[in-house]
């Protein structure tokens, strides 16, 4: 008998895999897990937290014309990259990027 199971690869593609059927003493390899990894490419606009987005986007991603919101004597950051489509991807699948909701998800320096 052949079974098949669903295994999750690089957050969103599947694969399908056959399983011949386990007998009571057959071990079964462990698959690595994917849990706390950043999306491994900026098309899915999954991520954790700002650290795994700056990993993809060095200084954070805001919309066109956004300006990074400062307090005090500290400057504003200016390098982040623009791109309203890659913010809004990445505000839709984890709103808290911006916390400051000045339009910059994750500046950083």
């Amino acid at each position: 008998m052949v079974r098949k199971i669903i295994a999750s690869v690089a957050f969103g593609s599947v694969l399908l895999l056959p399983l011949a059927a386990a007998g009571p003493g057959d071990a079964v390899a462990a698959q690595p897990s994917l849990v706390g990894a950043a999306a491994p490419s900026g098309k899915t606009g999954v991520y954790k937290n700002c650290t795994a987005f700056n990993a993809k986007y060095k200084h954070g991603v805001g919309k066109k014309g956004a300006k990074d919101k400062v307090s005090g004597k500290s400057k504003p950051v200016t390098t982040f990259k623009r791109s309203t489509a890659i913010y809004k991807k990445a505000m839709a699948n984890n709103s808290g990027l911006d916390r400051d909701k000045d339009g910059v998800a994750c500046e950083k320096r």
